[in-house]
């Protein structure tokens, strides 16, 4: 690997192109001249040995002796999947234990390994397992994973999975958030590495103890029981209750000595900071208390399971929500400043694309609803779905692969300028669809789609994600600030976006305005107050961007700065005597440089007339 960073080095002083072909070809040449398939090389493992060397300063370091820009051109030349810090944050998204739902969905998988709804074949699923659900080790062996990968680890956005938060005992979300804490401060530390060895060595012991023949063969049988219908997911954790003693009994070894309120204390400094903190939950859970004890945990957006709007869909599927609920939920989301998150599934039983897409539309034309991102999941089939019987009998039959990908085109044009379409895919594996879309390229098909309908009707592609500019190129002397404005029940919404004059967003922030008669109503817990705007948002795109470094993207170019004035300027100029925002713990300092001071679970910053 030595002599391919050489080769690297020389075509670039040379003045020759060196991109991801001639990387190929140089990869290529090296393993020609290797006669020894043990030593091959490969791109993923130039990055990290590369990084090792550096961090090192090696004698193969200093023999290379790259400048700043020929060390900047090889980190971005062997970064493994480079979408992955594109949209300028890096995630790492972390898994709760297995634990008894709330509710009995016809579609959700039902593997007794995992928490209800996913399952173990999952990419986040399978390092979760791996990882004994030890929120500790989770986000640990992830950033280690991505450091090596040539992933920026400073600033990262934690995303919470495993159904709904408010579900789980009390104690243990608060040392689940404790524990993400620790790692992220923890991280490239010595005492990283001990505290790995402790609870590995705790895990183990448990093992020994809880974890026989005799259970496994339990959890096999228990789980065909499941997959037969013969038992629920909540009775078949009763029943296979050895795992669920092993994960007790480390959490009550693995006690995180210091407080939250001291964690997030050391993480707003920490090399590796925390820009957001997501969590699950459902309509029906959102109450005032469960959001304000979100925010007290750091939490900074929230995802949703709509499904969908219309009623007779929610109850023929086995989803008890009300309208009522639906649309207290997005209320209250909105009054405590998160950004909204919601998962909305075409396909479901007794549905249609028309309905499907009328229940889009529903929820970006409603002010009753207009959530900021949306997850689209085809429905599709799993072994332990009680959506079997439906199939079987043919109540219940998946959308060819051509009338989804035109539904959901359809849904990419008619989203508006504020709404992000995160995913259309869950990461199931084809051998567990047992029928539904196993078009693992779905994403791309419906952005094709999507673009030669949008040229046949001379029409624009409005949705946040494919107008971001990601790691490409930015004209700054183009950018202008564009102010799309929305209504909903509780509030008046400002989407401020910096775009260039093909419309792509190198930045935005989500500016809301409450309604003076709503917030004047409002009491605690809920933080709106009369003459007070909020910041939901604020991120500028581009390839993720070292604290205090130099990069070429659009980070750190002061982008966001003159969003939050634009947002102050806007603000006061509709009478509103103070702006609040809903701050993650790692971009605290960053906003006490604009002007806001700490009060209580937000920050605000006075605004002038």
């Amino acid at each position: 690997m030595d002599k391919a960073i050489h080769m690297l080095l020389d075509a670039m002083r040379s003045g020759t192109a060196v991109d991801g072909a001639f990387l190929d070809r140089v990869v290529r040449a090296r393993n020609r001249e290797m006669r020894d398939g043990s030593r091959s090389v490969a791109k993923r493992r130039l990055m990290p040995y590369y990084l090792s060397q550096k961090r090192q300063r090696s004698p193969q370091w200093e023999a290379w002796a790259p400048s700043e820009e020929e060390d900047r051109a090889l980190c971005a030349l062997l970064q493994a999947k480079p979408r992955r810090t594109a949209s300028g944050v890096t995630t790492v998204t972390v898994l709760t234990k297995p634990w008894p739902c709330a509710g009995d969905c016809l579609y959700c998988p039902s593997d007794i390994s995992m928490p209800k709804s996913y399952l173990s074949d999952e990419p986040a699923c399978q390092r979760a397992l791996r990882c004994r659900f030890d929120p500790y080790l989770q986000v640990l062996r992830r950033l280690q994973v991505l450091d090596d990968m040539g992933h920026p680890t400073d600033k990262v956005e934690l995303i919470v999975l495993g159904g709904s938060w408010t579900d789980y005992p009390k104690p243990y979300r608060e040392w689940f958030v404790s524990s993400l804490f620790q790692a992220l401060n923890d991280f490239g530390t010595e005492v990283a590495a001990e505290r790995e060895r402790i609870r590995w060595e705790i895990y183990e012991s448990l093992d020994s103890y809880y974890k026989t023949s005799e259970s496994k063969y339990i959890r096999d049988s228990t789980q065909d029981s499941v997959d037969c219908k013969l038992l629920s997911y909540n009775s078949a954790l009763s029943i296979c209750d050895n795992e669920a003693m092993v994960y007790k009994q480390a959490e009550t070894r693995l006690v995180v000595e210091s407080s939250i309120r001291s964690l997030f204390s050391t993480n707003e400094e920490a090399a590796c900071r925390c820009v957001g903190l997501v969590m699950e939950t459902r309509p029906d859970a959102v109450t005032p208390e469960s959001l304000a004890e979100m925010r007290r945990l750091g939490c900074t957006k929230v995802q949703m399971g709509v499904q969908a709007l219309r009623p007779q869909i929610r109850a023929g599927c086995g989803r008890s929500l009300d309208d009522g609920s639906v649309e207290r939920s997005f209320e209250l989301l909105r009054l405590f400043g998160f950004k909204i998150h919601v998962h909305l599934m075409a396909n479901l039983p007794l549905s249609d694309p028309a309905g499907d897409m009328d229940d889009f539309r529903g929820l970006v034309d409603s002010g009753r609803y207009r959530p900021d991102e949306v997850k689209l999941y085809p429905c599709v089939l799993v072994r332990s779905a009680r959506l079997t019987d439906w199939y079987e009998d043919g109540r219940w039959q998946p959308y060819d692969d051509d009338t989804l990908v035109d539904l959901l085109s359809e849904e990419v044009l008619a989203a508006p300028p504020y709404l992000r379409i995160s995913r259309m895919i869950r990461d199931i594996s084809a051998h567990d669809i047992e029928a539904g879309s196993r078009k693992t390229n779905l994403r791309q098909a419906v952005e094709r789609r999507a673009v030669e309908k949008a040229q046949a009707r001379g029409a624009k592609i409005e949705e946040v994600r494919m107008r971001e500019v990601a790691s490409g190129d930015v004209d700054w002397e183009t950018l202008r600030l564009d102010d799309v404005a929305y209504d909903t029940t509780v509030s008046r919404e400002h989407f401020l976006q910096w775009v260039d004059v093909g419309g792509r967003i190198a930045g935005f922030l989500r500016l809301s305005l409450p309604w003076p008669k709503v917030a004047g109503a409002c009491g605690p817990p809920i933080p709106a107050r009369p003459c007070q705007a909020m910041i939901r948002e604020l991120h500028v795109y581009g390839r993720s961007t070292p604290l205090h470094g130099a990069g070429t993207s659009a980070q750190h170019r002061g982008l966001g700065a003159a969003l939050v004035d634009a947002a102050c300027g806007l603000a006061a100029s509709e009478g509103y005597g103070s702006i609040a925002v809903i701050s993650a713990v790692g971009t605290r300092s960053y906003y006490r440089s604009l002007g806001f001071a700490d009060a209580g679970l937000y920050q605000v910053r006075p605004l002038e007339p």
